[in-house]
């Protein structure tokens, strides 16, 4: 099947980007990367009359080193120009470990963060990483410019609180407590399949017991999101194997993921309590925690 017709923008700036989505409201859509929104429109599950390709925009390129610990990835910076920089494995190692399960290398050589995290799939790698860093996104629109943290930009499957008119021009994540340990878990049929289930989460410790920790859950629900129960159970707990089995189970208690012909309801939920464990265990022992 061939795209359903449409009138190309290629904008070189960021105000002609959002003068564009201000002119032409939800008939316009964006071009990042390309690799999720290429296949609907040629399948014709997104239909805009008006496709507005970001590339062209330099601005909209670049990794850079925020203030105290962070990162920030600017809309286009691709997926395999993050998983190669120093600063992302030094400063954010989960999501230097979320990178390489994107896909194939392929699809990292054209794909972009701010696309991932725009488009909002909740089996995706890079929204949960965001909901688990506590990331913020930056957007822009001819109103100008505000900051969305990650739990209020995710809404639902595909669906963010991006207004029609603004541009996602930037995604900051934060590297979390000192001496924190994370990790990144997700289980798929094969490398580059979509995952059933994944898992982001970080542990820090004070002795041998956990002090605080985060888990955030992909391929679950409608959107990432934090098992906030858990994490409140493993508050000053020893740094354990069954603690964190406890909370793994505590994290999957109420979770109700969709069934489709990769797995039921059931199997993905057990395979989400299996990975919420390994995460932790791995997160904790990385923090130099005896899981």
């Amino acid at each position: 099947m061939k795209n359903a017709p449409f009138e190309y923008h290629a904008p070189r700036s960021v105000e002609e980007v959002v003068a564009l989505l201000a002119e032409h409201g939800d008939e316009g859509k964006v071009l990042a990367g390309g690799q999720s929104l290429v296949p609907l429109l040629a399948m014709r599950l997104a239909r805009p009359s008006q496709l507005v390709d970001i590339n062209e925009v330099a601005e909209l390129s670049g990794i850079r080193a925020l203030d105290g610990t962070g990162v920030g990835f600017r809309t286009l910076t691709r997926h395999r120009d993050a998983e190669r920089s120093s600063l992302v494995a030094e400063r954010l190692p989960v999501l230097a470990e979320a990178l390489p399960m994107i896909g194939h290398v392929s699809i990292r050589n054209r794909g972009t963060v701010g696309g991932s995290i725009a488009h909002a799939d909740a089996s995706a790698e890079l929204p949960a990483v965001a909901v688990a860093t506590g990331a913020e996104m930056v957007v822009r629109s001819v109103r100008g410019e505000r900051v969305v943290p990650a739990d209020e930009f995710f809404v639902s499957h595909f669906t963010t609180s991006l207004d029609d008119d603004e541009l996602l021009t930037e995604v900051r994540m934060p590297s979390g407590p000192a001496g924190s340990g994370w990790a990144f878990h997700e289980i798929a049929r094969r490398h580059g399949d979509f995952a059933l289930v994944g898992v982001a989460a970080m542990v820090c410790l004070d002795g041998d017991r956990v002090r605080e920790s985060r888990v955030a859950l992909m391929g679950v629900a409608d959107r990432a999101i934090r098992a906030s129960g858990a994490e409140a159970m493993l508050g000053g707990q020893p740094a354990r194997a069954d603690s964190f089995a406890a909370a793994a189970r505590e994290a999957t208690a109420n979770l109700k993921p969709a069934s489709d012909i990769h797995g039921s309801e059931e199997f993905r939920r057990h395979l989400a309590g299996v990975a919420v464990r390994r995460a932790l265990i791995t997160a904790a022992s990385r923090a130099g925690g005896a899981a």
